[in-house]
């Protein structure tokens, strides 16, 4: 993700040029993080000869194919509910039953 992240910004500061090994490297270097050289030319392969703003495009289009569960996220808020309705009227019938006026005096007297 790095290496696509340096290529971006070198691509945005020139969007004329392609970005080149070198420059990548000195971004991420400037960024204290250390460069696997055979990560980086393996992406530089995979991008040669390719307009990035396509790439992006066609990976959106992917993403928004994807599943994104806000269904399920929904389900769970409810039953969470319902949950706390039962907590809640549990710990209504509690203090009935355990009451310090039984035994004549409080917790604090």
């Amino acid at each position: 993700m790095r290496y696509i992240a340096a290529y971006l910004l070198l691509q945005l500061a020139n969007p004329e040029a392609t970005p080149s090994a070198e420059a990548i490297t000195k971004v991420i270097s400037a960024a204290g993080v250390d460069v696997d050289s055979d990560r980086l030319n393996k992406l530089l392969s995979t991008l040669e000869g390719k307009d990035i703003n396509e790439l992006i495009a066609e990976g959106s289009s992917k993403l928004a194919s994807v599943p994104s569960g806000g269904a399920a996220a929904g389900g769970a808020a409810a039953g969470g509910a319902a949950a706390a309705e039962e907590k809640s009227e549990k710990k209504a019938e509690e203090p009935e039953e355990e009451s310090d006026e039984d035994m004549g005096f409080g917790l604090f007297d």
